[in-house]
């Protein structure tokens, strides 16, 4: 179960406190593939990242046994001076790897993410797109319960795109997703239950199309 306890979460503004969840209780059955939607500005990604452990709470807890990965397309944990190969060594070592799981994992992000000699050059001179595409290459390589996708599939070219939507659909046979993509369609293809965002609620529906329909109607 993944269970939010009076869950708050808020950034202070000049215009007052913009909550993000406001004292959400919730508890979400385990083995769901759950879609997050809602309008930009809604918080869809700093919900990713509470799951993840990237935010924090200001109130309230979120509690699951389960391991998240670090949302799919975002870089924020990335060391900006350190090539795209010392930081999935570095990453890998974090998590425990032996020697040659690190090898292992170097040389499938390297293929995986395509993106040549810059592998091998500083985190700071990549694009928007090259950092989606590492950190979600380094996501694949590790076994989570939960994959947290964070519009990673709308990351580059076409082919990348389905590259990485199947992908996603070959991990989801041992695990689960939790994504946040604008994609009806994509949605549709990956998610069964959804949670919709807005103004702190949330929303949760049991079926898919109930939740796609609420957040076209909003």
């Amino acid at each position: 179960m993944i269970n939010f306890n009076h869950a708050t979460k808020y950034f202070n503004t000049k215009n007052g406190k913009k909550y993000i969840l406001n004292d959400v209780s919730l508890s979400i059955k385990e083995g769901k593939n759950i879609a997050i939607l809602g309008k930009n500005g809604a918080g869809k990604t700093t919900f990713l990242k509470l799951l993840g452990g990237v935010e924090y709470l200001n109130s309230g807890t979120i509690k699951c046994n389960k391991k998240f990965s670090w949302p799919m397309g975002f870089s924020g944990g990335f060391q900006g001076s350190m090539t795209g190969f010392q930081n999935v060594k570095f990453v890998s070592r974090i998590y425990g790897k032996s020697e040659e799981e690190i090898k292992n994992i170097v040389e499938f992000v390297k293929e995986f993410s395509d993106i040549g000699d810059y592998f091998y050059m500083p985190f700071k001179t990549y694009s928007s797109g090259m950092r989606g595409r590492l950190s979600f290459g380094l996501s694949l390589a590790f076994d989570f319960d939960y994959l947290l996708v964070d519009e990673a599939l709308s990351v580059g070219d076409p082919s990348f795109n389905k590259k990485a939507k199947d992908a996603i659909f070959e991990k989801v046979k041992t695990s689960n997703t939790i994504l946040v993509s604008h994609n009806v369609s994509v949605v549709r293809e990956i998610c069964n239950v959804g949670i919709f965002l807005k103004d702190g609620e949330l929303k949760y529906f049991e079926n898919i199309e109930e939740a796609i329909n609420c957040y076209l109607n909003q």
